[in-house]
């Protein structure tokens, strides 16, 4: 449905964004994922037209969009600040863009109707946007977003204002509206909960760059990369310096068991359903080589404690020095 093909930025002598491509199919909930800086938020508003690509080439269904401006793509998008206007209702804010296209009133009621329930926002209407919490005012910007009927929506960061609690439930209601609807999304996000548990493929960025496209699981059991593999999973995964290479492993594949590498217990940081343990495997004398093991419940390790740890071998990763 949308295709990306080496779209470029450059920022004075500073590349944004270098030659990044992926597609969208329809239908599908694709997050750009990255630090912060990495690019992902310059590419979406080079495919809204809020900036224009120095190379490279956009097209939406066939067509090259790259140089039309942002109302002739006919695309929606969903800011981080909402970007209601204060002094109008919810209803209001909702039908803006369609009173603006001059949509008959007829339409405008009927895809209203069909909205506000999606969204639970029927309560709502009346108000103006200081009367909502944070959340409420997140479903208003979702709902303008829809009724606007755009073949795709874009997200940035729109969770990104919202308490943890919050985030988790919006997260699940735009999933299942997203899925309900088959609206094809590209969400922009730093957090790795939010790409990993929402999208159908992750285009993983960094330095303005592609890191790896995959879905998430893939990106989780078979990262390309280090920065793959320690950008995505919490903790990140392990990395040890083994002979000409480098051995990964993520903190919930290592045991504390009676024989294996010795290690030195430092610190144990209790989340609850499991504790982080964090170990030096350097042995005396050597420079601390630090790893981080995911124990299951509540860890009652003394520091300086001496143990020893152990993986599965099909739970190692090769990265080249």
């Amino acid at each position: 449905m949308l295709k990306v093909e080496e779209i470029s930025r450059k920022y004075g002598e500073l590349t944004v964004v270098d030659k990044l491509s992926f597609s969208v199919n329809q239908g599908e909930f694709v997050a750009l994922l990255g630090p912060s800086g990495c690019g992902k938020s310059t590419s979406l508003k080079m495919i809204a037209g809020l900036e224009t690509p120095d190379a490279g080439s956009i097209e939406l269904e066939g067509r090259n969009i790259t140089r039309l401006s942002p109302g002739e793509r006919k695309l929606a998008m969903v800011f981080q600040s909402y970007a209601l206007f204060p002094h109008l209702k919810v209803e209001d804010n909702i039908l803006f863009g369609l009173q603006a296209r001059k949509v008959p009133k007829g339409e405008q009621k009927k895809r209203l109707d069909s909205v506000v329930d999606l969204v639970g926002l029927g309560d709502h209407l009346q108000k103006k946007p200081g009367q909502l919490s944070g959340g409420q005012c997140q479903r208003v910007a979702l709902a303008r977003a829809i009724v606007a009927e755009a073949k795709l929506c874009l997200m940035d960061e729109p969770l990104s204002n919202l308490d943890a609690k919050l985030r988790n439930e919006m997260r699940t209601e735009i999933r299942a509206l997203q899925q309900r609807l088959g609206m094809s999304v590209i969400y922009v996000t730093h957090d790795q909960v939010e790409a990993m548990s929402m999208a159908d493929r992750i285009v993983l960025m960094n330095n303005g760059k592609v890191e790896q496209i995959d879905v998430p699981e893939a990106l989780y059991n078979n990262p390309k990369t280090i920065f793959t593999a320690q950008f995505i999973g919490s903790p990140p995964m392990n990395i040890i310096k083994s002979g000409s290479e480098n051995l990964g492993i993520r903190p919930e594949h290592i045991e504390i068991s009676e024989q294996g590498m010795p290690a030195t217990i430092l610190s144990c940081d209790y989340h609850g359903a499991d504790t982080i343990v964090l170990a030096d495997i350097s042995g005396q004398g050597e420079d601390q080589k630090l790893v981080k093991i995911r124990y299951p419940g509540h860890a009652l390790f003394a520091s300086d404690q001496n143990i020893s740890i152990s993986w599965a071998p099909q739970n190692e990763h090769r990265f080249p020095l």
